[in-house]
């Protein structure tokens, strides 16, 4: 964002209701994106005088949807998955609210960046970074704080090849167990991520890492994707619908019975501290699985335009993005500078940045969202002229801070100030 968009926002940071900058701790008492006319047009009137494009937290939605997240795990804790926000004062806020404790990181580096400030960082993938290996293995420090993510003898290979264990601290590793689904009717459902599938497998593992000098065996995880990251009610698609919960309510049996026996197994390895599993679309059932101590979830803070597609939940707007018309191409068609911010997973419409206000526009389906325009048809489009806005919300929640060096904070119909993303702070991790 331009510095005299940050200078502009930051000028009412003064006037912010909170002790804190975002101030998690308050629920507020109404919920007014529920009328999207009046909170995107306050939105749009809140910051009026900057130029896009920026990105806009709305202080209100964000505490809703912190609060709300905290009912739905059911006292289950949430470890925050730092991905999906990459906005350091809100996992750091978010981690002084009864219920949240510790991250779930994505990289090596972002874990040992973060580990500055917060005591309990687990690595959600395995690391290969032999710098931050470096950093980690002669930090005792950091070697207490972080987890790393291990699926292979290879990955601790890995970390022997940096430093052997008689040269370095001992190095705390969590064992993934694979989530995923098999199914004999529509075959694999799920990521594809850890080789270990069952009990037997991980018991095996577990036995290898506590035998192994320079480690220790401490946590599980098993990330369910085919439940938290798939919407099982997607707009105007009720068959696809049907076919999902079916999906999900058998894999969710099959997982919690499988799940529950592979970390049985390894606590007769090894005393595990905790056991994380689920996200945010899957924290009711997550929950549910006795065998898991806490959830890792992070992108219903933000509230992106996937959970649109979820029955069990609806998490406000919190995040969201405004860009500028500059060009009429045709009386029918108006032009957004930029807008192709799109999110990862397979290409496909709901990869898009969805179109939120003004109503009634919708991408010229030829171009679609493009990385230097984006044309905008409908009958708002005629009406749109060059300085105008066009607000927007990200599929996902995370991705949309690689675009953004910071957000306004926007608390009621106001702009109290600013708070910097990972890019922001000169961080790009991934």
């Amino acid at each position: 964002m331009a510095a005299a968009n940050a200078a502009a926002a930051a000028a009412a940071a003064a006037a912010a209701p909170s002790a804190t900058l975002l101030g998690l701790d308050r629920i507020p008492e109404a919920q007014p994106w529920l009328e999207t006319g009046p909170f995107w047009s306050s939105l749009d009137r809140a910051t009026a005088e900057l130029d896009p494009p920026f990105g806009v937290l709305s202080l209100d939605a964000l505490r809703h949807n912190a609060h709300d997240m905290l009912r739905r795990a059911g006292g289950t804790p949430i470890r925050v998955a730092s991905k999906s926000i990459r906005v350091r004062s809100v996992i750091e806020e978010l981690l002084q609210l009864p219920g949240y404790r510790g991250v779930l990181g994505y990289t090596l580096a972002e874990a040992l960046w973060l580990a500055e400030t917060v005591d309990d960082v687990v690595v959600g993938y395995p690391t290969v970074d032999r710098a931050a290996i470096r950093r980690l293995a002669t930090s005792p420090e950091l070697a207490a704080r972080v987890t790393i993510m291990v699926d292979s003898p290879a990955q601790l290979d890995v970390v022997d090849a940096v430093l052997p264990p008689a040269l370095r601290e001992d190095i705390r590793v969590c064992l993934e167990l694979d989530a995923s689904w098999n199914s004999a009717v529509l075959g694999h459902i799920g990521v594809l991520r850890s080789p270990v599938h069952d009990a037997d497998a991980a018991a095996s593992l577990a036995q290898y890492i506590e035998g192994r000098a320079g480690f220790t065996l401490v946590g599980m995880m098993a990330y369910e994707a085919q439940i938290a990251g798939v919407g099982d009610k997607p707009v105007g698609k009720p068959l696809d619908g049907a076919v999902k919960r079916w999906m999900q309510s058998q894999s969710i049996e099959e997982l919690h019975a499988r799940r529950a026996s592979a970390v049985a197994a390894v606590r007769r390895v090894a005393d595990l501290e905790f056991v994380n599993g689920g996200g945010t679309g899957s924290l009711e059932s997550t929950h549910d699985d006795g065998s898991v101590t806490e959830i890792g979830a992070g992108s219903g803070i933000f509230g992106g335009h996937l959970f649109d597609n979820y029955s069990r939940f609806t998490p406000a707007p919190a995040a969201s993005f405004a860009m500028s018309i500059v060009r009429r191409p045709a009386p029918d068609t108006a032009t957004i500078l930029g807008g192709g911010w799109i999110a990862s997973g397979p290409p496909a419409p709901d990869r898009l940045p969805k179109i939120v206000w003004p109503a009634g526009l919708s991408m010229a389906p030829r171009e679609s969202a493009g990385e230097v325009q984006t044309p905008v048809t409908g009958r708002a489009a005629r009406t749109l002229r060059p300085g105008d806005r066009v607000w927007m919300r990200h599929t996902k929640s995370g991705e949309l801070a690689e675009h953004l060096n910071d957000y306004v904070l926007v608390d009621g119909d106001t702009v109290v100030g600013t708070t910097p993303t990972y890019r922001g702070e000169g961080k790009a991790f991934l």
